[in-house]
């Protein structure tokens, strides 16, 4: 605390007031790397860095909480992408999917996550280690069999501690986490759920609340008939530590079918936080499509790693002059685009990636090392990794193309044609 005072607080001194909101955001950084350097001399556990640093963090609009993110699953939904790779790796703008959602958290002063893992977990933790590089600390928790989303959640338990949020790790979102934090501290809720607009709930597990937002009752699949709201369970919640005693340990089990309603049927206090912030669940290929174009039409870029706000091609992709990109259109490193070749947005073009001659993509999602034929059409669909897609062949509307793929020359997919990795057609 005397080095802060001695260092920082005179140089935030000879800053004027108009860049107070910028000073606002190096605030948590400057508390984090003062108690980084604590622990790295092995000194006694300072509690006037620790306050200093949540003194920061709520000056700067933030919150020091952890987070517990479940990718424990095998992401069946999104195949054939997720055949050889693990859904939170799959490529979003041409980034690993939790890598927006660590930027996302790390926004809020939310620095401490627990992943929890059960399916390929060294994907995941060979790409991320410890989090460090992407300015985190993360704590692994590896699951034997799967145990469900609160299931995940007990066998996380010696990480919790007071208050923290669980999110599913198929979903993006712009949701206000300091403004659910406040509503759940204000309700003095046990446990607090976000909840989203949709145009059909009959899709999904509706929440009713009071006016005041608390839960009701929760109705799993109404017909139209039953339904009286339009609001679900958007998967991310904030919890009272005591609220794992009621999940059993070494067992299945979910928070929607099985704790919240116990804990309803108990009194326990628990309330529903609406937002209509962007939020969407990228679970199946239609849905991880549809992320991509409104991204990249700026539906939502809160959630985005910084590195990739400004939309665009990268300095290390080769473009024939002849070339003709229109909308929003990112194209990764090591890519080349060939003569006469037509792109429009929105579209993503995977790193290593190879456009021949007169090629036309439209709409589509390219990941990595994809290598398109010469006067090949490609139209609203998704190419995965190592793909090779043959001269004059036309991909419609639709169709998902795994890994590995060879598609000969000419050929023709109908709209919605799904391939799985390793085939030649």
């Amino acid at each position: 605390a005397h080095l802060f005072s001695l260092s920082v607080v005179p140089i935030i001194g000879m800053i004027d007031c108009e860049r107070s909101e910028a000073i606002s955001l190096l605030l948590p950084e400057i508390a984090s790397v003062l108690c980084a350097s604590q622990r790295q001399l092995n000194t006694p556990r300072c509690s006037q860095l620790r306050l200093l640093k949540r003194l920061c963090i709520m000056e700067a609009g933030r919150t020091e909480m952890k987070a517990v993110i479940l990718v424990g699953g095998e992401g069946t939904r999104l195949r054939p992408l997720t055949c050889n790779i693990h859904k939170a790796m799959v490529p979003v703008l041409n980034k690993p999917f939790l890598e927006h959602m660590i930027h996302y958290l790390r926004g809020y002063g939310v620095d401490d996550i627990i992943p929890t893992l059960c399916h390929l977990p060294e994907h995941i933790k060979d790409y991320f280690a410890d989090g460090s590089k992407f300015g985190v600390k993360l704590s692994y928790v590896i699951e034997e069999s799967p145990l469900g989303t609160a299931g995940a959640v007990k066998n996380a338990k010696s990480y919790l501690d007071d208050l923290f949020f669980v999110f599913n790790g198929d979903i993006l979102t712009d949701i206000d986490l300091r403004a659910m934090l406040s509503f759940h501290r204000g309700r003095k809720a046990k446990a607090t759920i976000a909840l989203t607009p949709v145009e059909d709930p009959t899709f999904y597990g509706v929440v009713e609340t009071d006016l005041q937002g608390k839960v009701k009752r929760f109705v799993e699949k109404p017909s139209r008939e039953e339904v009286t709201t339009n609001l679900i369970n958007a998967g991310i919640y904030i919890l009272d530590q005591e609220i794992l005693q009621d999940i059993p340990t070494n067992t299945p089990f979910m928070f929607e079918r099985h704790l919240f309603p116990a804990l309803l049927a108990k009194g326990v206090p628990i309330y529903g936080f609406p937002s209509r912030a962007y939020w969407i669940d990228i679970g199946t290929p239609e849905k991880y499509l549809q992320m991509h174009h409104e991204l990249l039409q700026g539906k939502s870029t809160a959630t985005l790693c910084s590195q990739i706000r400004d939309k665009g091609i990268s300095r290390q992709a080769l473009i024939h002059p002849t070339a003709e990109i229109e909308g929003s259109v990112i194209i990764g490193s090591g890519c080349s685009i060939g003569p006469g070749v037509r792109i429009v947005g929105p579209a993503v073009i995977g790193e290593g990636s190879k456009i021949l001659d007169q090629a036309k993509i439209e709409g589509a999602v390219l990941w990595r090392n994809v290598q398109i034929g010469k006067q090949a059409t490609l139209k609203d669909c998704i190419v995965g990794d190592n793909s090779f897609i043959g001269d004059g062949s036309f991909i419609a509307l639709g169709s998902v193309i795994g890994d590995n793929i060879i598609i000969n020359q000419g050929s023709h997919l109908s709209p919605g044609t799904k391939i799985w990795p390793d085939t030649r057609i």
